[in-house]
């Protein structure tokens, strides 16, 4: 079963994966626990009361009762988000993830600080409307609906990047998600051959209720950990 597992599946499989799992022992630890790591973000939030987020939550509570969710670190419902631009982070300082004109060193206050200066000047972009493409046990990944959705986010992302000072080595293939979990354990072949047809019919059911995804307007974040992300500044997109 798991070695016909899509791509987009196969860094769940223990048969099909054994590197170590990114994020755990930093991010959070065995027990589901996330851990102290301060950073910055832009970050599109799901709408309070919209038929998107009730269809989002449905689907999250539907993950924690599966077979294999004690192998899933989940956050807080609250922190839910589309990730646009990948800010700063404490237990990342290291080019390119780091602005090359800031010393790596430089506190996460600072950096903050230092952001919000040069997000003063940026000039939003247009409206976007993203969808659903797949689930996985992580969570959602989404896209532009259309083709124009997604050169538009293309050019949020890139002005950000030229405004703040630095690319991710993946700025230009970024996938688009909604964390529901981190992984903990990867799952064994009995619990991937439960999670695979689940996870298909999550995500039509999500198609078929919110065919396009509800979010708020961009808003850089500062957090502390994975379950809070504390709104500082919002772009109020413009009109295509």
């Amino acid at each position: 079963m798991t070695l016909h597992l899509p791509p987009h599946l196969r860094f769940a499989s223990r048969t099909l994966n054994d590197r170590p799992i990114p994020h755990l022992g930093q991010r959070y630890d065995l027990s589901g626990t996330f851990l102290h790591e301060r950073g910055n973000t832009v970050v599109c939030r799901l709408i309070d009361g919209s038929e998107s987020a009730s269809a989002i939550l449905d689907a999250r509570a539907r993950y924690q009762a599966m077979p294999g969710a004690a192998k899933l670190a989940f956050t807080a419902a609250s922190s839910l988000h589309m990730t646009l631009f990948q800010g700063i982070i404490e237990t990342r300082r290291a080019l390119p993830y780091w602005p090359g004109d800031v010393p790596l060193e430089a506190p996460i206050d600072d950096m903050t600080a230092i952001f919000m200066d040069r997000l003063a000047r940026f000039e939003p972009g247009e409206a976007f409307a993203v969808e659903v493409t797949h689930a996985t046990p992580n969570g959602l990944t989404v896209d532009g609906v259309t083709e124009r959705d997604r050169a538009v986010l293309k050019d949020w992302r890139n002005r950000f990047a030229d405004l703040l000072g630095y690319r991710h080595p993946d700025h230009d293939t970024y996938v688009f998600h909604i964390t529901f979990a981190y992984m903990i354990e990867r799952f064994d072949d009995e619990t991937m051959a439960a999670w695979v047809p689940f996870l298909d019919e999550i995500a039509e059911e999500i198609r078929q209720r919110s065919p396009v995804i509800e979010l708020r307007a961009p808003a850089f974040c500062a957090f502390d950990d994975m379950n809070h992300f504390e709104e500082l500044l919002t772009f109020a997109p413009g009109e295509a």
